[in-house]
């Protein structure tokens, strides 16, 4: 429950603090005097969203904060394990607005984010908000309903697991099918190159040894004669230079005996001998391996003028590049393939999926179903104790052609508030005040299957007055039993419900602004409150007495 408030610097409040007791707390005020702002604060507290214009002064911070106390259930405690927050029965939640319009959120000190408080504040408190009573009219609320009675999160959460992994698995099956779409368009094109280069057998440096083989072959004649000839200086008019080096060798090493400078002399001739033996060996060599043949330049031709055009058509610098060119033509030639393989594997995957949701969904759908009676049952009964006895309530659940993220239903609540009147569409038929009626009674069965610790009603007698707004102040004491109840209201039938009565009021500060107060009144001042309540401004003897009444009764 709600165990206090503070709030500062917010709206028309300089600093506002305030204790709650248990059961049901009435809230009245002047129209303009600012309930609404209390609940706007609240509802800042519980991770809505902040604007700096709420700042009664925009040079300082605005501090929310509340205290309070419940027990934790197996889904709180995972929430505070998932947040690394100390479990505990009292918390101590403070939101701050910053003059830039930046916010802070603790719990219990402890820093948290906004979405932590507003998966949390769905667990402590339940806010009925100005109007909301149209919201029983849309057929999504009207599900999110029944669901929360039947008490179905785990069906619900298995089927929307089975239903977004349906959705990722379509969505990926869609994204490949168009990229084989747009391969398949490249396929053969794809072949095409790849079996043109595959053909090609292309050989690393390879067109480096081409053009030098092309080369020599295309000069071998000149190439050949002019190496005749070197051989041939080393043997002029037939007389070998080898053969003469061999034999100044030979001349030279006799006289060494008696001319030692001979010596070297001799083995430079040899020096010169060996030399020149060996350049004659690889001339003639050279001249052995040149063959003159069109036939073989011819080839290297065709094959230069091969390689050439696939690296201009492949805009390719070396022969290096149009094999990885190749390369990467036959893994995406391979890609093609696989992704077929795995479009085989997606279908069979959706349709186990598909399997899936469909399970999911009948289980989802048997809970309504077994739940829908007993849940229109119950809320027939008390809308029938708000002066309509002749209300017929019932809940249609039909079968959509298509899945959603709440299953395979529709779900549409009917009511006659007549005799004899079979019901029809609530949306169609409830008047604004059989609609707050119906939420009330809808809070109330509700609250009691969620055991939601506080429960705010922020003017749910709309459009009703009278005993049946007597009758609504009765059930809303009833609901403050078992849990805490706050009404802000306009009734004073609903007013004079309850032990605590707070007053919400305006009152001039030291500046002459206007600033919002809250206090709790007893006696004769809820009696006067009341009393303003029945008859307006100027308060009359008989309006004083039927207050007095109202508060008795």
């Amino acid at each position: 429950m709600l165990r206090s408030l503070a709030i500062s610097n917010y709206a028309l409040i300089d600093t506002l603090e305030i204790t709650f007791p248990e059961g049901l707390i009435i809230i009245t005020g002047e129209t303009g005097a600012g309930k609404s702002i209390l609940l706007g604060a609240m509802s800042l507290l519980l991770g809505n969203r902040a604007e700096k214009e709420i700042l009664k002064d925009d040079s300082k911070n605005c501090v929310v904060e509340a205290t309070f106390t419940f027990e934790p259930d197996s889904s709180t405690l995972e929430l505070f394990n998932e947040f690394s927050i100390e479990p505990s029965s009292e918390i101590i939640l403070r939101r701050v607005v910053t003059p830039n319009g930046k916010t802070r959120s603790f719990i219990n000190d402890q820093p948290i984010g906004v979405q932590f408080l507003k998966i949390l504040s769905d667990k402590i408190i339940d806010i009925h908000a100005q109007h909301e009573h149209l919201l029983i009219g849309d057929s999504r609320f009207q599900m999110s309903v029944l669901d929360s009675y039947a008490k179905n999160k785990n069906e619900l959460d298995s089927y929307q697991s089975s239903y977004t992994l349906l959705k990722d698995l379509e969505t990926e099956k869609e994204l490949l099918s168009e990229k084989i779409r747009k391969d398949e368009q490249e396929l053969e094109y794809n072949r095409f190159q790849f079996n043109q280069l595959e053909e090609a057998k292309l050989v690393p440096g390879e067109l480096e040894e081409l053009e030098a083989e092309f080369k020599i072959l295309n000069n071998a004649e000149e190439i050949k004669n002019n190496i005749q000839l070197a051989i041939s200086c080393l043997n002029p008019n037939d007389i070998s230079v080898v053969q003469g080096l061999r034999e100044i060798h030979t001349i030279l090493d006799k006289i060494s005996q008696n001319l030692p400078a001979a010596q070297e002399l001799a083995q430079r001739a040899e020096a010169c001998r060996i030399e020149l033996k060996d350049i004659e060996s690889e001339l003639l060599l050279i001249s052995e391996k040149i063959i003159v043949s069109p036939q073989r330049a011819q080839q290297l031709d065709e094959r230069i003028s091969l390689l050439y055009e696939l690296l201009r058509r492949y805009k390719a610098e070396s022969i290096e590049n149009l094999i990885r060119i190749k390369e990467e033509l036959a893994q995406n030639l391979l890609n093609t393939h696989n992704d077929q393989e795995k479009l085989e594997k997606l279908n069979s995957e959706i349709i186990s999926a598909q399997s899936e949701r469909e399970r999911c969904a009948k289980a989802i759908s048997k809970t309504r179903v077994d739940s829908s009676v007993g849940f229109a049952s119950e809320l027939r009964d008390k809308i029938r104790e708000l002066e309509m006895p002749y209300a017929e309530f019932k809940v249609i659940i039909t079968e959509s052609s298509n899945f959603h993220l709440f299953g395979k239903d529709e779900v549409v609540f009917t009511f006659s508030a007549n005799k004899n009147i079979p019901p029809r569409e609530l949306s169609k038929v409830a008047s604004g005040g059989e609609l707050s009626r119906i939420m009330l009674c809808l809070k109330a069965v509700m609250a009691r299957e969620s055991g939601m610790p506080t429960l705010i009603f922020d003017e749910i007698d709309s459009g009703v007055s009278g005993s049946i707004a007597d009758k609504m102040g009765v059930l809303i004491d009833e609901l403050s039993q078992n849990m805490q109840v706050f009404a802000i209201t306009h009734l004073p039938q609903i007013a004079s419900k309850g032990g605590c009565h707070l007053l919400v009021y305006k009152e001039a500060d030291n500046t002459g602004k206007a600033a919002t107060k809250i206090k709790e009144i007893k006696k004769d001042q809820r009696v006067m409150e009341i009393a303003r309540m029945l008859s307006g401004a100027g308060l009359t003897d008989a309006a004083v007495a039927n207050a007095k009444v109202f508060l008795k009764t």
